[in-house]
C-alpha cells in the first residue's frame, strides 16, 4: 500500500469523524452538525473497512475477517452497556433489541445481499460449509438461550427475564461457545474457513503490507470504528426525535442504531462476496454474530448482576417466529456450500419483512 495514499483520507477521515465526534458532545448536535455526523459516519465506515482490509491481508485468513468482528462487537458492547446505564428501567430491553437486530441484519440482510450480488456478478459461488455449518448451529444454540428460554423459564416472575444464576449460566456458556468457535476458526481447523480457492481474489498475489503498515492501519481502524459508534450514538436522539415524530414503535431506534454499527461489517462482507470472495463473506457474518452474542452478553450479564440494573431478555412471540424462520432458511442456505442469487433473494424477502414488522407490528 502507497504511503502517501494513506497519507491522504485514510487517516484524514477518521481523525476528521473524531473531531466531529469531540464537537458534537462540546457543542450538542444541531442540524448542521447532524447533516456532518451523518456525511462523517459513512466516511468513517469505509475507513475502517479499508484499515481492516490492510490487517486482514498482513495476517491472512481466517485470522483477518476476526479482525473487525472483534472490534465492532467489542465497541458495540461498551455502547449498549454506556445506555443502559444512562436509562435505567427505559432500558431494560435494549441489549435483547440490539442482539436480535444484529442477528436479523446479519443473517438475512448481510447474508443476503452477498449472496445475492455475488450471484448476479458470478452466477454461483462456493464456501467451505464444514465452518459455516458449525458457526450456524453455536448461533442457533445462542440465540435461544439468549432470546428465547427466557420466555418459558418460571424462576422470574417477570416476562422474558432469568433469575441471577440463569444469567450467569447462559453468560458463561454464551461465551465458552465463541471462544471454542474462534479456536476452531484459528487453530484447529483453520482449513475449514479458507476459501476453496483464490482465483477471484484480487489481492491473493499481492503483496502484504509491512508489520508497520498493518499497526497504523490497526490504530486507525479503532479510531473509526469509535468515530462510527460514537457518531451513531450522537446522532441517535435526532432519530429518535425522528422515529418518534413518525409515530413508529421504540424499537426501530435499536435496529437504525444497530444497522449503524454494522455497517463497516456489511460493507466489507458485501465488498468480498462481489469480488468472488464468498468464503470471506461467511466467515466475517457468522463470525460477527457469534460475537456479537459471545462478548455482548457477558459483559451485559455481568454489569446487570453487579449494578443491578433492569435486563428482560425473552423476544416477543412474532419475532420468535422471525428468528426461527431465519435459522431454519439459513440452514437451508448454507447446507450446500454453493450459493446463487435465488437464495439470496430469499434472505432479502425475510429481511425486508423484519423491518417492515419493525414499523408495523
Amino acid at each position: 500500500m502507497n504511503l502517501s495514499l494513506r497519507a491522504s483520507w485514510t487517516w484524514l477521515v477518521p481523525l476528521g469523524s473524531f473531531a466531529l465526534l469531540a464537537a458534537s458532545a462540546v457543542a450538542g448536535v444541531g442540524i448542521l452538525l447532524a447533516v456532518l455526523c451523518g456525511a462523517a459516519l459513512v466516511g468513517a465506515v469505509i475507513a475502517a473497512v479499508h484499515h481492516a482490509e490492510v490487517v486482514a491481508h498482513r495476517v491472512g485468513e481466517p485470522l483477518g475477517t476476526l479482525v473487525l468482528a472483534l472490534a465492532v462487537t467489542a465497541i458495540e458492547t461498551a455502547l449498549i452497556l454506556s445506555m443502559m446505564m444512562a436509562g435505567g428501567d427505559d432500558m431494560a430491553v435494549l441489549p435483547r433489541d440490539a442482539i436480535y437486530a444484529a442477528v436479523m441484519i446479519i443473517c438475512n440482510g448481510v447474508v443476503g445481499i452477498c449472496v445475492l450480488l455475488g450471484g448476479l456478478a458470478h452466477h454461483e459461488q462456493t464456501f467451505r460449509v464444514e465452518g459455516a455449518g458449525a458457526g450456524l448451529a453455536a448461533l442457533i444454540v445462542m440465540s435461544a438461550l439468549t432470546l428465547v428460554l427466557p420466555v418459558f423459564t418460571t424462576s422470574t416472575p417477570a416476562f422474558g427475564t432469568y433469575s441471577a444464576s440463569q444469567l450467569a449460566f447462559v453468560a458463561m456458556a454464551s461465551a465458552a461457545l465463541w471462544a471454542v468457535f474462534v479456536f476452531v476458526q484459528t487453530v484447529r481447523h483453520r482449513d475449514y474457513f479458507l476459501p476453496v480457492t483464490g482465483a477471484g481474489d484480487l489481492d491473493v498475489h499481492a503483496d502484504p503490507p509491512t508489520a508497520g503498515e498493518a499497526w497504523a492501519s490497526s490504530g486507525l481502524l479503532l479510531v473509526s470504528l469509535v468515530g462510527v459508534v460514537g457518531l451513531a450514538k450522537m446522532l441517535s436522539p435526532t432519530i429518535e426525535g425522528a422515529v418518534e415524530a413518525a409515530n413508529a414503535p421504540r424499537v426501530v431506534v435499536g435496529i437504525v442504531v444497530a444497522a449503524l454499527v454494522l455497517l463497516p461489517e456489511a460493507w466489507a462482507a458485501t465488498r468480498a462476496a462481489r469480488a468472488d470472495r464468498l468464503q470471506s463473506s461467511m466467515n466475517l457474518a457468522i463470525g460477527s454474530a457469534l460475537a456479537c452474542i459471545g462478548l455482548t452478553v457477558p459483559v451485559v450479564v455481568l454489569a446487570s448482576i453487579a449494578l443491578d440494573l433492569p435486563l428482560v431478555l425473552g423476544l416477543e412471540a412474532k419475532d420468535m417466529a422471525m428468528l426461527a424462520i431465519t435459522f431454519l432458511v439459513s440452514a437451508v442456505t448454507l447446507s450446500t456450500g454453493r450459493t446463487y442469487m435465488m437464495q439470496g433473494a430469499v434472505h432479502m424477502v425475510l429481511f425486508a419483512a423484519f423491518l417492515f414488522l419493525a414499523f408495523v407490528p
